[in-house]
C-alpha cells in the first residue's frame, strides 16, 4: 500500500506518506486529533482528499492528477470500526454472509469455516448481537470484514470501547488474522500497548502529518 495524501479539512490540514508492507500489520500511532482515522477513512473512499495518491497491490485507488477515485465498494476493503455495527436484526450467521454476498463467488479467497475456526465464534450463530459481548461483537465484524475477501483489512481503535480484560482477550486474534490469512492490516491506536502487541511497521503521526515510520523495533513509541 502506498498512501501519499493532501487534505485540508477546516484549520485542519493532513500531509501524509508512507508505504505499508505487503502483509503483516501497520500501525498509525499517535495522540488522538493526530489524523489516524482520517487516514483510514480516505483509504477507504469514505472521505476524498484534497489531493495525492492510493495505490493497493499495483491498483490505484485515489489519483487527483489522472481524476481516478474508486468507489468504496470496488477498494475490496474490510473496514472495522470502533463499534462493531452489526445489523441487530440479523443473527450472526446472517451479519458475516452480508458482506460475503457481495463479493463477487470468484473473488472469494477465503472459507468460512476457517473464520468461523480462527475467531471461535461457532457457538455464537444463532445470536443476535445484543445477546454478544463487546468482545464477542468484534470478533463477529472481524469475521464479517474477513469473509469479504479484502485485499487489505482496515482497524479503527476496534478495540477502544473493550475494557482491560476484553482487549487482552482479543490482541491475539487479530494477530492470528493477519497470519493465517495473510492480510496486510492497517492498524490505528493511540495505545502503546496495542501497538506493541501487534505492529510489525508503525508510522507515527502528530498533528496530522507522520513525524516517524520504521519497523517496529525500530520506532520508539511512549
Amino acid at each position: 500500500m502506498k498512501v501519499e495524501i493532501q487534505h485540508q479539512q477546516g484549520d485542519f490540514r493532513l500531509d501524509v506518506s508512507f508505504h505499508g508492507a505487503t502483509r503483516g500489520i501497520t500501525a498509525l500511532y499517535g495522540p488522538s486529533g493526530a489524523g489516524k482515522s482520517t487516514v483510514i477513512q480516505i483509504v477507504a473512499g469514505l472521505v476524498r482528499p484534497s489531493s495525492g495518491h492510493i495505490s493497493l497491490n499495483g491498483v490505484c485507488l485515489f489519483c487527483s492528477q489522472d481524476k481516478i477515485n474508486l468507489p468504496p465498494e470496488k477498494r475490496r476493503i474490510g473496514y472495522i470500526f470502533q463499534d462493531a455495527r452489526l445489523l441487530p436484526h440479523l443473527s450472526v450467521l446472517s451479519n458475516l454472509n452480508y458482506g460475503r454476498r457481495l463479493v463477487p463467488a470468484a473473488a472469494h479467497f477465503i472459507e468460512f469455516d476457517p473464520v468461523i475456526e480462527l475467531l471461535g465464534i461457532g457457538h455464537l450463530l444463532r445470536r443476535r448481537p445484543a445477546d454478544l459481548s463487546g468482545g464477542e461483537k468484534q470478533r463477529v465484524a472481524i469475521g464479517r470484514a474477513l469473509l469479504m475477501s479484502p485485499s487489505v483489512l482496515l482497524m479503527d481503535e476496534p478495540l477502544n470501547s473493550l475494557d482491560t480484560l476484553r482487549k487482552q482477550e482479543l490482541l491475539p486474534f487479530i494477530r492470528q488474522v493477519s497470519d493465517v490469512f495473510n492480510i496486510p492490516i492497517l492498524y490505528v491506536s493511540h495505545s502503546p500497548e496495542e501497538i506493541r502487541a501487534l505492529a510489525d511497521d508503525i508510522v507515527v503521526m502528530q498533528a496530522g502529518r507522520v513525524v516517524n515510520f520504521g519497523q517496529a523495533d525500530q520506532v520508539a513509541i511512549t
